[in-house]
């Protein structure tokens, strides 16, 4: 067999790997939040057929001569350019921008540490803000994966106070209590802002992560309850009218049925890596940070974490004397989970982000490549047929 038989070959075999991505591309085209993917080609191995020289003092120099052997596939890359605005409902998100949102499991939240920046990469990354309330009280995507953030967890001098425990979000709860004079209201219950992870005995392991006072066996003031107290029933979740998510902020609201009261729920989380085209996809929606991506860094929209008071992920489980870089225990800061800002990424709310694919481009392309293949097969029959004049020759 001829070196150029050796070539069509790789070339059959790499413009066909281009084919599957156009086809893939072409097949997405409507697809919420899809990336479209390009194929890039290098030429293959060469092999010496004679070698250069610089030249003497009677001979001029020689370019090397080298024959190669057909093309094989570079690289496969996404093109994370932000999607046209396809209309939804008002809980539908699209980041425009970098960035995406962080969704995962619910328990997810228990293997994310505030002291290994990378325990953040459990959590998946999407495009598609399909969001919204399901009967389980917590903010899901289409997919069923819960969607993080920091939640509220009460009313400080009139504003609300913000956890810095990353969680998936989900609703406050609703509790009948007495008044002064004592008729029966609605009061909102806040989920407990309590070390996740602490060891004292005395402490709720999980109130933030899924609240309920009674069920999870805590006090108002996150201290466990005592075994024989009265029998436990589990409090409603509130019941919200005009559920909306802030475009700046992120920033996500309710009226309360009962009370008409405007409450904050929390805020949804951004994740930005080092670098987006490196990301791995996880199936559907999803991408995960894998090698290639960098560094996962969770943000909050429009610098809201600065007037929110947050800048490290759980910054209650860094010591006091670490903060002000003292004692022989002191951490680096620098090694912690911060909070950053988005920059310039920006949320438009009331839809989703259609592909990025560009039809008539990938039409294209499906045009140059089936002629590449057909030329490349064409090498083989004329290979093919030379061989056989050299065979006939014998004969």
């Amino acid at each position: 067999m001829t070196g150029a038989m050796y070539a069509a070959i790789a070339g059959l075999k790499t413009h066909m790997t281009k084919m599957s991505v156009i086809g893939n591309n072409i097949a997405n085209v409507n697809t919420n939040g899809y990336k479209s993917q390009r194929t890039i080609f290098k030429d293959a191995m060469y092999s010496m057929y004679s070698s250069g020289s610089d030249g003497t003092s009677t001979t001029a120099g020689r370019n090397p001569s080298q024959i190669g052997y057909g093309s094989q596939v570079s690289s496969i890359d996404l093109n994370m350019a932000t999607g046209s605005f396809a209309p939804g409902t008002s809980t539908d998100c699209m980041i425009y921008g970098d960035g995406f949102f962080m969704v995962g499991d619910k328990d997810t939240a228990n293997y994310i540490d505030p002291e290994n920046p990378e325990s953040t990469k459990a959590l998946n990354l999407t495009r598609v803000g399909d969001f919204s309330f399901k009967a389980d009280g917590y903010l899901s995507d289409g997919s069923g994966g819960v969607v993080y953030g920091f939640l509220c967890t009460g009313i400080e001098g009139g504003k609300p106070k913000i956890s810095d425990q990353l969680v998936p979000i989900r609703l406050p709860r609703m509790e009948k209590v007495l008044d002064e004079n004592g008729n029966e209201i609605y009061a909102i219950r806040y989920p407990v802002d309590t070390d996740p992870q602490a060891q004292d005995e005395n402490a709720a392991a999980i109130p933030l992560r899924d609240y309920d006072p009674a069920l999870d066996g805590v006090d108002e003031n996150g201290n466990a309850a005592d075994d024989d107290a009265a029998e436990k029933v589990e409090l409603p979740f509130a019941q919200l009218d005009s559920v909306s998510i802030d475009a700046e902020t992120g920033a996500i609201t309710g009226t309360t049925k009962d009370t008409d009261e405007l409450i904050t729920i929390g805020y949804v989380a951004i994740g930005n890596v080092t670098n987006p085209n490196g990301l791995t996809h996880a199936g559907g929606f999803y991408y995960t940070a894998g090698s290639g991506a960098g560094d996962l860094q969770v943000s909050l929209l429009g610098g809201v974490a600065a007037d929110l008071g947050l800048s490290y992920v759980n910054k209650s489980r860094i010591p006091a004397d670490a903060l002000n870089g003292e004692g022989e225990d002191a951490i680096q800061l620098s090694d912690k989970m911060a909070i950053g800002s988005a920059g310039g990424t920006n949320l438009m709310t009331g839809g989703l982000e259609g592909s990025n694919v560009d039809l008539a481009n990938e039409i294209a392309e499906m045009i140059t490549t089936q002629r590449g293949y057909q030329a490349n097969t064409r090498i083989i029959t004329v290979t093919d047929a030379m061989l056989e004049e050299l065979v006939n020759m014998k004969r």
